[in-house]
């Protein structure tokens, strides 16, 4: 068998366009122009060409991007005035603080001062709480992502029997929490699960976060099973320059799997999407007008 590629970059665009039509309509019918507001402390590479990215795809969508840099050397009251000031600005629908943040910062205090409805993160924990309680809210781009991904493979996720491997707020918890509202029967797994791959040859959808490059082993996989591959991890490649790989090892997955994503090309371009759609969803709901069509 060999798995069909899940393009992640394919779907990313069409989500990025159906988030321009939402945002032209808002724009021209209720006066209201989506904007998103992005805060860098420092000059972390990684984070900067994110923050690159991140700024392209809201102009491209024809969003407002209102762009933040600030010095390593910022001060946490400085850095927490900036947040403050974003929260009352009429103009900001969405707030992303990237991290990391400089040492001297308190990263959760600043992410906690994020209005929850500006928190297109979905980072807060009064979001992280309506996630848990199956309550509508702004959910974490990447995860939101995941299920978009295995729903172009599965009609339905309800039923089937996922594991997710990774336990982070950031992925592993809130990918769990999606995957049991769309009624999935699910198994979070982690570093001290015992025998990992029989608890991976269960699933008939693995989503693999755990930040181990290609960890996850062909005879891990149930014949025809979808593998959502979250990592992403910089590797020796050939001629002494660096490559792209994820916590699953394709070339083997890939046999036994009946849809996979690609590292890179996978989920990488669906976080960024789905930050553009939550950024829509939070301008909806902050004035009061009706869920969009994303």
């Amino acid at each position: 068998m060999t798995a069909r590629i899940i393009d992640g970059k394919a779907i990313a665009a069409d989500v990025r366009q159906k988030v321009a039509a939402e945002v032209k309509r808002l724009s021209e019918q209720h006066g209201v122009p989506p904007g998103l507001a992005v805060v860098l402390a420092g000059s972390n590479p990684a984070s900067e060409s994110y923050v690159t990215s991140k700024a392209k795809a809201t102009v491209e969508t024809g969003m407002r991007s209102f762009d933040h840099r600030l010095p390593e050397s910022v001060g946490q009251d400085e850095l927490l005035a900036l947040v403050k000031k974003l929260n009352t600005d009429p103009a900001v629908h969405g707030i992303l603080v990237q991290l990391p943040l400089p040492k001297q910062v308190d990263a959760q205090l600043v992410l906690n001062a994020v209005d929850p409805a500006k928190d297109v993160d979905g980072f807060h924990p009064v979001n992280a709480g309506r996630l848990a309680s199956g309550l509508p809210g702004l959910v974490p781009c990447t995860p939101l992502g995941c299920i978009i991904l295995a729903k172009t493979v599965h009609a339905t996720l309800a039923g089937l029997e996922a594991v997710v491997i990774g336990r982070s707020n950031i992925v592993g918890k809130p990918v769990t929490q999606l995957l049991l509202n769309e009624s999935a029967t699910v198994t979070i797994a982690h570093s001290k699960t015992r025998d990992l791959p029989a608890v991976c040859r269960r699933a008939d959808l693995l989503v693999a976060a755990m930040g181990r490059a290609e960890m996850v082993r062909g005879d891990w996989i149930k014949p025809g099973a979808t593998v959502i591959d979250v990592g992403i991890n910089r590797v020796p490649g050939a001629n002494g320059k660096s490559k792209l790989v994820g916590d699953v090892n394709f070339a083997e997955v890939s046999q036994v799997a009946g849809a996979i994503t690609p590292v890179p090309g996978g989920v990488g371009p669906m976080t960024i999407a789905c930050l553009m759609v939550n950024t829509v969803r939070a301008a909806c709901a902050i004035n009061g007008l009706p869920a969009p069509a994303v």
